[in-house]
């Protein structure tokens, strides 16, 4: 098969417009450039002043360094080697990798397919992705320490050199045999426990982090793990499974991709792919239209094996499928929901929310902040007796942006009171998708019960709206992005950035303003970063718009829209951190420019919202494009080995330790070895920990008083 990594969920089928539409119609319209209706160009395109986040109170906000002026390292050249390359002065080290004994008694990881799924409850799952790093003291959070910490990382799916994808067996039918593709129930458990998170204490010393073995913080989360729900879906009966009668827990979460923490000091870990890995068969007949509708939206239609990791194939010693994989189909198999799992993909998709700090407590699925493909989820710093606010993206073609504004105010007494805070902050509020207006605006629409109005899906409660959250964006009309990624806000201006990958399906005779390039006919292929500025504060429903920037090789005229150079061009930005400096980090994951360099991690420095112009390309699109990027101000920091995506990323408190993940290195490429054991040939995800080599603070500003 396919790697699953491969997979790009595409299940908008709506009419609703597509960004780069009306972007298009933004830019073309006189009364922006000559100040009539709307932004003005002044407004929109260069005086908009910088406004601090003033007036903040958060778990991580004590900063004592000033966000650099510009960017004075030497930038990484392209590379496509096998191993990675970061800019002089800084040493990069790679550890924990998949595999790694979080515990003794744990064989050490071998270079072979024969680990038991069992043992993956007690080492480093595979892919690693977001992670965030949390200083400790005395068992207890404190945002301020760096020698002491426990590191939260997401494991997104497994590889096929580790995880064998199945075999065909033949099964008799009469008149001629029919071949079925059938998984191990080994290599299913193996791939399901290497899912999740992984929680586990770090010690400095010296100039580099360790890992303490057999802490009793060290844990993990997977597939496999029993979750609770909490939130307007808790209880629902569309969760109802034979797991869980009262549909208020379920079994594991999956497809951890970027991340984010909690301003009271827990983890928001993601559930992006989750199609990945359920199946389907024959059963509308059975569930109704209206069920019908709901899973297609999801990708999950009629005899289908979403991504196709086939969990559901595989049986016991004895030959009988049992519950531990047959709860991956997501097909009406009994007389009703409670003896079956046709609601177990209704389970799936949610923010998910961890207390690294409590190795007792569930993880809990935060079910009000939607269900979709979730990237990441970022918040606003908050502002005591103000709501907390979150922004997500859905990663998949065509789908939307989100906002959740809790219902209660913002109390910094709540920093480090865990689940409980979590509780509080993400159980009640309201949920709004983004919609771009032509005129330069934008407006956030509520999806709250009895004021959406699906066609062909009529809502029951606000169970059901969070549930099919795509469904209720759909009908209010919310506006088709090219799969939003990573969401980060800057903690200079407040305004909010979010990466859109690609979308290879733009043709020639589709290029807009926002995407005026289909190199080949292959579509959009390198995506660009978008941000906006909030009208008032973060709970405001409306917002102004611009695009940061363009990513494109240097060398393409046409795509080249951001003045990008050989020193920073890049292609498809992914992951994006904003450290509490205000430096912003870009991470790649490519597969339209690897053959000039791998993916790739840079550092850059933007201004605000409407700092450029509108520049009119080669194809005749106006496009509205922030501040040139020049080498004061966008540089490539890092480059990861060949096949790699660069992903994941989070930053000691001090301030001298940049951590980012290295994700299925050499894929496609046998001849790389990266990360594999000694002798070994299978390459292997992992942590690489980036440090200055003088011990001084990354990118080298002075200490300074913030105050």
């Amino acid at each position: 098969m396919n790697n699953p990594h491969d997979f790009i969920e595409d299940s908008n089928s709506t009419s609703n417009p597509n960004f780069a539409d009306i972007l298009n119609q933004t830019v073309s319209r006189r009364t922006i450039l000559k100040g009539g209706v709307g932004l003005t160009a002044a407004a929109m395109f260069g005086s908009l002043p910088l406004m601090a986040s003033t007036n903040s109170t958060t778990a991580p906000t004590k900063t004592n360094l000033a966000r650099p002026t510009k960017l004075q390292f030497k930038a990484v050249p392209h590379y496509t080697g096998n191993d990675m390359k970061v800019a002089e002065g800084y040493t990069a080290r790679a550890f924990l990798h998949l595999g790694e004994p979080l515990i003794d008694g744990i064989e050490a990881f071998r270079d072979n397919r024969e680990h038991s799924g069992e043992s993956f409850l007690y080492r480093m799952g595979d892919n690693h992705d977001g992670m965030h790093f949390y200083g400790m003291v005395n068992g207890k959070f404190d945002p301020n320490q760096s020698n002491r910490a426990l590191l939260a990382i997401n494991h997104e799916y497994t590889n096929e050199n580790l995880h064998p994808m199945g075999f065909f067996t033949q099964e008799d039918n009469n008149a001629a045999p029919i071949y079925r593709k059938k998984r191990l129930a080994m290599d299913v458990r193996r791939d399901a426990n290497a899912h999740g998170v992984t929680v586990v204490e770090l010690r400095k010393t010296g100039d580099r982090y360790e890992m303490v073995k057999n802490s009793p913080f060290n844990k993990r989360f997977s597939s496999a793990t029993t979750v609770d729900f909490a939130g307007a879906a808790a209880g629902s009966k569309m969760l109802i499974t034979k797991f869980d009668k009262s549909g208020k827990s379920t079994w594991g979460i999956n497809n951890q991709c970027g991340s984010g923490m909690s301003p009271w000091g827990t983890y928001l870990t993601t559930e992006e792919n989750f199609l990945n890995v359920f199946a389907r068969g024959e059963d509308k007949a059975k569930i109704g239209t209206q069920a019908d509708v709901a899973l297609a939206r999801y990708g999950l239609k009629e005899n289908s094996t979403g991504g196709g990791y086939l969990w559901h194939t595989a049986d016991d010693k004895e030959g009988i499928v049992t519950d531990e994989f047959s709860r991956w189909e997501a097909t009406a198999k009994a007389n009703d929901a409670s003896a079956d799992y046709r609601n177990g993909f209704n389970g799936f998709g949610y923010i998910v929310e961890i207390d690294p700090f409590d190795p007792k407590a569930r993880a809990v699925k935060r079910t009000s902040l939607g269900r979709f493909a979730h990237e990441n989820c970022a918040f606003v710093p908050p502002v005591a007796g103000k709501p907390v606010v979150f922004y997500m993206g859905d990663d998949a073609r065509g789908e939307y942006i989100y906002k959740f504004v809790s219902k209660a105010k913002w109390s910094p007494s709540d920093v480090g009171k865990g689940l409980k805070a979590g509780d509080k902050y993400m159980n009640n509020g309201t949920l709004y998708v983004a919609v771009f207006n032509t005129d330069g605006t934008g407006e956030w629409r509520e999806l709250s019960y009895g004021k959406v109005n699906h066609k062909d899906y009529p809502f029951k409660d606000q169970a059901d709206v969070v549930i099919n959250a795509r469904l209720a964006a759909d009908s209010v009309g919310a506006t088709k992005m090219d799969r939003p990624e990573w969401i980060s806000v800057s903690p200079i201006t407040g305004e909010v950035y979010v990466t859109l990958t690609n979308n290879s399906k733009r043709t020639v005779e589709a290029t807009d303003a926002a995407n005026p390039r289909s190199y080949n006919n292959k579509g959009n292929q390198h995506g660009h970063i978008v941000r906006w500025r909030e009208r008032g504060e973060h709970t405001a429903t409306a917002f102004d718009w611009d695009v940061y920037l363009f990513a494109a090789p240097n060398d393409l005229t046409e795509q080249n829209l951001s003045n990008l150079s050989a020193e920073n061009d890049l292609s498809s930005p992914d992951g994006l951190y904003f450290d509490p400096r205000g430096v912003l980090w870009i991470q790649t994951d490519d597969s339209a420019y690897t053959k000039t360099t791998n993916c790739m991690l840079l550092a850059a420095l933007p201004s605000h919202v409407g700092d450029g112009k509108i520049m009119t390309t080669t194809t005749g699109r106006n496009t509205p494009v922030g501040a040139m990027a020049t080498n004061d101000t966008l540089k490539r920091f890092f480059v990861g080995p060949k096949g790699c995506e660069v992903t994941g990323i989070t930053m000691t408190p001090d301030f001298k330790t940049l951590f980012i993940n290295i994700q299925h290195p050499g894929e496609d490429s046998p001849d790389v070895t990266w990360g594999a054991v000694p002798g070994g040939r299978v390459p292997r995800s992992a942590t690489v920990m980036i440090t200055k080599n003088d011990g001084g603070v990354i990118l080298g500003e002075s200490l300074q008083n913030m105050a």
